[in-house]
């Protein structure tokens, strides 16, 4: 798998994902990960392994995503030791395809990247996406159906 240019930072891991999914390159995306990479996507779809990663957004890139954007607004590293550390990058996606006759809007996000040093650069040995819902502090299930809630306005 090609895995493009050493990663010479953990920050750079948010821009070479926003970079391979603006590329439509699951190939490119999933090379940022490890062989053994665990990632758990908005919907709590969890795939456990490079290639898992690489399958999943080619179809999303494919199908889903085919005229998005996803663009890096804020970036925060923490570093746990010298060689692993946390990346948190706060995105915009837009573009989404629409479905049902719905036209879906700009959504933003939090990605939380876990990261190492290796001999080739940085990696990423896990990772999840959470959507950030405006004015929510927490998800209701109701009927089947998950739906964003804040017990402060709450009568």
């Amino acid at each position: 798998m090609e895995h493009g240019p050493r990663i010479n930072s953990p920050e750079e891991i948010s821009a070479r994902f926003a970079e391979a999914w603006n590329e439509r390159d699951a190939g490119k995306l999933a090379a940022l990960f490890d062989e053994d990479a665990d990632f758990v996507n908005v919907v709590g779809i969890w795939w456990d392994s490079r290639e898992d990663i690489r399958k999943a957004h080619d179809y999303g890139l494919r199908v889903i995503f085919n005229d998005s954007e996803l663009k890096v607004t804020k970036t925060k590293v923490k570093f746990l030791s010298d060689t692993i550390a946390t990346v948190h990058a706060r995105m915009r996606l837009k573009g989404q395809a629409p479905i049902d006759n719905i036209t879906p809007g700009m959504r933003f996000n939090i990605f939380t990247f876990v990261v190492h040093h290796t001999e080739n650069g940085w990696s990423c040995a896990a990772a999840q996406n959470t959507d950030i819902v405006p004015g929510k502090e927490t998800n209701l299930a109701e009927g089947g159906e998950i739906k964003a809630a804040d017990y402060r306005k709450s009568s």
